[in-house]
This record gives structure tokens, C-alpha cells and sequence, in this order.
């Protein structure tokens, strides 16, 4: 049975979605992007700013389901501007110290106009 996960130190969803859905052992994370749950706006605007945020509000939802960053399995990232990896990564690595395994593709653009969104499979 899928367990709704809802956290509210981390963005209300934006569309008809869950933050995540645990199913047995397992988070699925619905993609994070850089909106302060605080304010319910995105306020920073550089890369490294983003990508922060964005990892604040991965932890919050994963928390909520009784994981963390260190039992990260998969992530999958959107960057709207491949030229900020280098940047995106070094914040990235900061949290996924565990280096899970990884997707990372430049999209058209994204919601909001954000600079970078990342959703999370991860161990319960």
C-alpha cells in the first residue's frame, strides 16, 4: 500500500501530486525545486543558492519518511543551463555524500523558471 508523504517544512506541491509516496522500503520524492516553504516563493537566484534550497527541501520530505540523504539510491536532476553543473555539483555533493546513482539532463526550462529541480528514490 502507497503511504502519501506530506511535510510542511518543505514546498506544498504546485500541481496534483504527493511531495512523495513511500511504498514498502522504498521513497519516491516527487521533484524538489528551489521554493522556500516558508514564503512559497523562490527566492534565491543563483545555481549554488537554488541547489541548496532544493537539498533543504529533499531532506524535509525524506525525513519525513524516515529517510535521509545517506540512503539515497537514485537521483535524476534538471538543469535548465548545463553550463552550471560544475557549480550544481558542488552543492549537490555537500548532501548526497553517498553518491547515489545519478541522472543529469539539461531541460528546456522548468517550473517556475527555477535553475534546477532533483527528485530522489531512496531506502525507507
Amino acid at each position: 500500500m502507497a503511504e502519501k508523504i506530506y511535510t510542511k517544512n518543505a514546498p506544498d506541491a504546485i500541481g496534483p501530486y504527493s511531495q512523495a509516496v513511500k511504498v514498502g522500503s522504498f521513497v519516491f520524492t516527487s521533484g524538489q525545486i528551489a521554493i522556500d516553504p516558508a514564503t512559497g516563493a523562490v527566492e534565491a537566484t543563483t545555481i549554488e543558492a537554488q541547489t541548496e534550497q532544493v537539498c533543504k527541501n529533499l531532506g524535509a520530505v525524506l525525513a519525513e519518511a524516515g529517510s535521509s540523504f545517506d540512503k539515497a539510491i537514485k537521483t535524476v536532476c534538471f538543469l535548465a543551463d548545463m553550463s552550471d553543473f560544475a557549480a550544481f555539483n558542488e552543492i549537490y555533493g555537500k548532501y548526497f555524500t553517498s553518491k547515489p546513482a545519478r541522472s543529469c539532463v539539461a531541460v528546456k526550462s522548468l517550473p517556475k523558471n527555477v535553475l534546477v529541480e532533483v527528485e530522489v528514490i531512496a531506502e525507507a
